[in-house]
């Protein structure tokens, strides 16, 4: 069984229908957790909608007000990539709560882990790429004003550049954020992260893990924070079909067992959300996140020891 909390809402399906992301599979991964006998409905948390206040640490009150009252232009649709409906709007406040929940899970467990979220695309005043709210960016700024925390790292490794992430804390020397990604893909324009590890395409996991695990390694020894973030992309997966990496199911597991390694050994609590996932088949893109959760277990297991209250 799990040493932590899963959070999870029915209703993080975004409502998209007939889409190429695949908003079904937060359902899927709860249900396969349990199913495989990994989790219990007792494990998983059921958050809350983030409050208008959380969302607004982030978000501009202009984004805010058009996301509830249903008046987009067309370009925010365009750039959004995803048809509104106030569902839409829900799941994303629910995913902003569920990652704000996993977080403060993450401080009693050293994890927690959010079977939603990861929208790392949002702007404070605008969403882009299936992206409205910056979830992970809402928990930061709620740990930070309750005096949880005073710095948190972001590592990002969805196949696309997590250039919302980066907008946000460009000028916050309180969050280390760091992007790996492939280099010919969306966005165009990527603002600079903190660190950004630029992969080229079809790098494949020798060469990925190369470049991540020391990066990581490097950037918690010289920023030391007191809250790892953690963006797990389905998306660099070989077959995925929005992505140009071709990194192995257990390449991608490696992945998230060597950042965790990273931060629980030196007693840093970890909060996952998901990230990006649109391979050919559902079914793998469950798994690899999955794989997320169970690379969670294990190190959990091997690193019993979390941080004590007050360091």
């Amino acid at each position: 069984m799990l040493p932590f909390k899963l959070v999870y809402h029915e209703r993080y399906d975004l409502n998209l229908g007939s889409h190429v992301f695949p908003s079904q599979k937060f359902r899927l991964i709860a249900e396969k957790l349990v199913k495989d006998g990994f989790a219990t409905q007792e494990n998983i948390a059921r958050p809350e909608p983030a409050s208008d206040t959380d969302i607004l640490r982030v978000h501009t009150p202009d984004w805010v007000s058009k996301l509830k009252t249903g008046t987009l232009t067309l370009s925010d649709v365009m750039k959004l990539e995803v048809p509104y409906s106030p569902e839409l709007v829900n799941a994303f406040w629910l995913a902003a709560g569920g990652t704000i929940l996993a977080a403060e899970h993450a401080l009693r467990d050293g994890f927690g882990c959010n079977l939603g979220g990861g929208f790392h695309h949002a702007y404070p005043g605008h969403g882009e790429g299936f992206c409205a709210i910056h979830d992970v960016a809402v928990a930061i700024r709620k740990m930070q004003a309750v005096g949880a925390i005073r710095k948190a790292m972001v590592v990002d490794t969805d196949v696309h550049h997590g250039n919302g992430t980066a907008a946000i804390f460009a000028k916050d020397d309180s969050v280390f954020t760091l992007s790996i990604h492939q280099e010919n893909n969306y966005p165009a324009y990527k603002p600079p992260s903190t660190l950004d590890l630029n992969m080229k395409d079809h790098v494949g996991d020798a060469e990925y893990l190369g470049a991540l695990l020391p990066a990581v390694h490097e950037a918690i020894e010289r920023f030391r924070p007191e809250m790892l973030f953690y963006i797990g992309g389905a998306d660099p997966y070989g077959e995925d079909q929005l992505g140009g990496l071709a990194l192995t199911m257990k390449g991608l597991k490696d992945r998230d067992l060597g950042v965790f390694k990273e931060a629980r050994k030196r007693r840093i609590p970890v909060v996952t959300a998901l990230a990006g996932g649109y391979a050919r088949r559902v079914e793998d893109t469950v798994q690899i996140h999955v794989n997320s959760i169970l690379a969670a277990r294990e190190t959990a297991e091997k690193f019993p020891q979390v941080r004590e209250a007050g360091n």
